[in-house]
């Protein structure tokens, strides 16, 4: 059994999704980490620099053009390979174009490439999201899963630490990024060799329909409400521990910058890897739900590390265990939780989708800092990490209230639909429409004009926005309670 499942992982279906995540992710540090890095050796003022952040905007919005890759198909290598050739291509020629600008001549032109480069990869991710989703049978998504995101974790080392060492110390910036570029290349061979999913699968028959029938299907499932929720907070408890771990351990245990940085980079990207690769193992003998359920809570526990340290004396050791386990139990967590949002995902509509359910979990890791921020402040770091164990089990209880959609939808392949409180349903999804449409608004305020602090009008989007998304949300989950509990 062992050497079947070790197996799995060298078949070239394999080998094509580690090529595919590495080109995956490869741009991401070169218009974010290392495009700063290389603006800051230019002498670049930090306004200038803190205004390229803004560069990957495009990731949080990528939902809005991802139905016009799941509707239609460029003329050669089908639905999903096409696309990936054509952002590919792209991708190489912006990079390519990156390396001949220098940040103080030319900032304008390069704020422009960068924003193009960002703009094709965040585009890359959705089809290569997509891609996985519609190859990979059930069996094998685990697997699948862990391999991809090796792929990442790798690309990310390469395009920031060893391209930060390479520009400093042999080729310089720009031959640096034209190196990147010809990295590309791997994923742009990997494309031409890779198998395209089944033809068979319907698309989408117009550009309407890619944009609603994704909304329609997926809020027409059984626990759909729940199932959301469930995306929001499973890793919640991991983004909360992690959202102030490098301040806490320079600022409160006392290690310096150069130690904290060694452990993290290195060690925690071994532990990082390790856990990803057993994670996908595990996947192979365990159900989805039980895999989950178990990552889950080692995600949890492994949180209480850092608890230790704040109770205990300063130590290396107990960082590096610390920061290890961390990172061995997230690993195994991300590797199931790719596998669940590729489960969720129809077919025809997997493009918007894992676009869709992708961003709503990132919602966790964005806005946990203020929240973070606040409540060290006001309790300290110790129960700081006792609070982001806790903040773990809501979102295993929603879990075992999913166990059934999860089990039959992974072994059927299809979703359970719905049978009870259709108006109830209808009403909470126009108020989630509505409140979504008030936070849109506030934000185009906020990008348009700066006003981020004073306005009535933003104000007023951001409450009554705020209200109808909690009333919806609520509403959606004690109906999808209440349902589960008639269909008993």
């Amino acid at each position: 059994m062992t050497s079947i499942r070790l197996a799995t992982l060298t078949q070239r279906r394999s080998l094509v999704l580690l090529c595919l995540g590495f080109a995956s992710v490869l741009p991401l540090a070169l218009t974010s980490g290392t495009l700063q890095a290389w603006m800051t050796v230019a002498g670049l003022d930090l306004k200038t620099i803190g205004f390229f952040s803004l560069v990957w905007q495009a990731y949080v919005f990528k939902f809005l053009w991802s139905p016009v890759m799941d509707r239609y198909s460029p003329p050669l290598m089908g639905r999903r390979r096409g696309w990936l050739v054509i952002c590919q291509l792209l991708l190489i020629a912006g990079l390519l174009a990156m390396g001949t600008l220098d940040p103080v001549r030319n900032l304008a032109w390069l704020a422009a490439m960068a924003v193009w480069v960002a703009f094709c990869s965040v585009s890359q991710d959705i089809v290569f999201d997509a891609y996985k989703t519609d190859l990979l049978p059930a069996q094998e998504r685990g697997t699948g899963a862990a391999v991809s995101v090796l792929g990442y974790r790798l690309a990310m080392l390469v395009s920031g630490g060893l391209a930060l060492w390479l520009a400093d110390r042999w080729l310089g910036w720009q031959a640096t990024y034209w190196l990147m570029a010809a990295l590309m290349l791997l994923g742009l061979v990997s494309t031409l060799l890779a198998p395209e999913p089944d033809q068979a699968i319907p698309k989408p028959a117009s550009l309407e329909q890619a944009v609603m029938a994704p909304l329609r299907d997926f809020f027409g499932r059984d626990n759909a409400w729940l199932v959301l929720m469930l995306i929001v907070l499973y890793k919640l408890g991991d983004a909360f521990a992690l959202s102030l771990s490098t301040t806490f351990l320079i600022r409160v245990v006392g290690f310096d910058a150069g130690q904290v940085g060694m452990i993290n980079k290195n060690l925690g990207l071994l532990a990082t890897l390790v856990g990803t690769l057993a994670g996908g193992l595990l996947m192979q003998r365990l159900s989805l739900f039980r895999a989950f359920l178990l990552f889950g809570l080692l995600q949890a526990v492994s949180n209480a590390g850092y608890w230790a340290l704040a109770v205990t004396d300063k130590h290396l050791w107990s960082m590096a265990a610390a920061v290890f386990v961390e990172n061995l139990c997230g690993g195994m967590g991300t590797a199931a939780f790719v596998a669940l949002l590729m489960t969720l995902c129809n077919k025809s509509y997997s493009a918007t989708q894992f676009a869709l359910l992708s961003a709503l979990a990132a919602v966790g890791r964005v806005y946990v800092g203020p929240l973070a921020g606040w409540f060290v402040e006001s309790h300290g770091w110790s129960w700081f990490y006792l609070f982001s164990v806790a903040i773990s089990f809501p979102g295993l209880g929603l879990l075992m209230l999913c166990r059934t959609t999860l089990t039959v939808t992974q072994q059927t392949g299809d979703f359970l639909r719905r049978g009870h409180f259709s108006a109830g349903y209808r009403l909470s999804q126009r108020l989630l429409a509505a409140g979504g449409a008030l936070w849109a608004g506030a934000l185009v305020l906020v990008k348009a004009t700066g006003w981020v602090t004073t306005g009535t009008m933003m104000n007023l989007c951001w409450e009554i926005g705020a209200l109808l998304l909690t009333v919806s949300i609520l509403m959606g989950c004690t109906l999808d309670y209440r349902a589960m509990k008639r269909s008993r």
